[in-house]
């Protein structure tokens, strides 16, 4: 996500480079400042997803009889990561063709990287979701750069309900998450998200409201003939819910808790990348040289998942004073744009 290279969830583009204008896209706006408002939802996504898989880590992927949130399971995650993954695509792009003749070169080594870094973890851990991510984005996110920004849109509005009908989820929903969140940035929606407290706040409303209907329905088909129903209900409810929550979010951060909200969440949204490769090793770790049973007990697995967290944020707290971005973050730009970045922070 260059303007610092964010990851898995989101590559936040370079805000702080003008925008270059595409065909059938408004004007270009001036130089972005930075959306904090990503690094925070990107941070806490982070933590949702490692409080939801941290028991099929431990086991390797495989199933365990109870999952360590419950119902909340990393539904409440996926959505949200591959949102902002979209919504990072399209910033990069922006800020892409602002500094090179070949910008989606650029998109294409970047996905290639990510490809190749998600094979590497996929030796630690099958269930991982980069290699998923690389490919949609190839076959997916970069073709729709040369499409109107109202064709993806309508592509995403297609996909999303079809990854629903077919399953509730999968490389179908990830695809139609990405173009949605590039529609976001395309439209303009996500420049103004800073600015904005009544449209999340109606839309988290309309999306509680929803969950809550979507949730009565699934339980009035459980209790009919239809075997197919609930299936689609539960997975349109817990997309709704995901919806929701990030609302919530963004109306918090137009409150006197933005601050706490920035200093626990946005380092670890800023260096998500890192944490995201680096709680995998870190699980496999506590539960092989340390013998926790995190794939047998709750209580470890709360436990382990809130140590890992707390070091991830120190972690990255300090790491950020000094650098620009995290290491995995730095390599990946690396790869992005085919030269060494400056591994220091920015003067002021």
């Amino acid at each position: 996500m260059p303007y610092e290279d964010h990851a898995p969830g989101l590559d936040a583009g370079d805000p702080r480079t003008p925008s270059a204008p595409r065909r059938g896209d408004g004007p270009a706006g001036p130089g972005r400042p930075r959306i904090a408002a990503l690094d925070v939802l990107r941070g806490f996504t982070l933590c949702e997803i490692l409080l939801a898989n941290i028991q099929l880590i431990a086991n390797g992927g495989t199933a365990v009889a109870t999952q360590p949130m419950g119902a909340w399971d990393p539904w409440l995650g996926l959505p949200t990561f591959s949102l902002l993954f979209g919504i990072g695509f399209s910033l990069l792009l922006d800020s892409a063709a602002s500094r090179v003749p070949r910008p989606r070169l650029v998109l294409l080594r970047r996905l290639a990287a990510l490809l190749a870094i998600g094979l590497v973890h996929m030796l630690l851990w099958p269930g991982e979701i980069l290699t998923k991510y690389a490919v949609v984005g190839m076959l997916v996110l970069l073709p729709s750069t040369w499409l109107p920004r109202w064709a993806v849109a309508g592509l995403a509005a297609v996909l999303v309900p079809a990854a629903l009908l077919f399953g509730g989820g999968g490389p179908l929903l990830i695809a139609g998450l990405f173009l949605l969140g590039s529609a976001l940035v395309r439209y303009g929606v996500v420049e103004r998200i800073e600015r904005s407290t009544r449209g999340p706040l109606l839309l988290g409303l309309a999306f509680a409201a929803g969950t809550a209907c979507a949730r009565w329905v699934q339980v009035g088909a459980q209790a009919g003939a239809d075997a197919a129903q609930p299936s689609f209900t539960s997975g349109l409810a817990d997309l709704l819910l995901a919806g929701a929550y990030v609302c919530a979010l963004l109306v918090l951060l137009r409150t006197p808790l933005r601050p706490v909200l920035r200093v626990v969440f946005a380092p670890l949204g800023r260096m998500a990348l890192t944490g995201y490769l680096t709680a995998t090793v870190l699980v496999l770790a506590a539960g092989h040289l340390l013998g926790l049973p995190i794939g047998r007990s709750l209580t470890a697995a709360y436990l382990t998942a809130g140590a890992i967290l707390a070091a991830q944020w120190l972690f990255s707290t300090l790491w950020l004073r000094r650098y620009r971005q995290g290491p995995f973050e730095w390599l990946w730009r690396w790869a992005t744009w085919a030269r060494r970045p400056a591994p220091r922070a920015a003067a002021g």
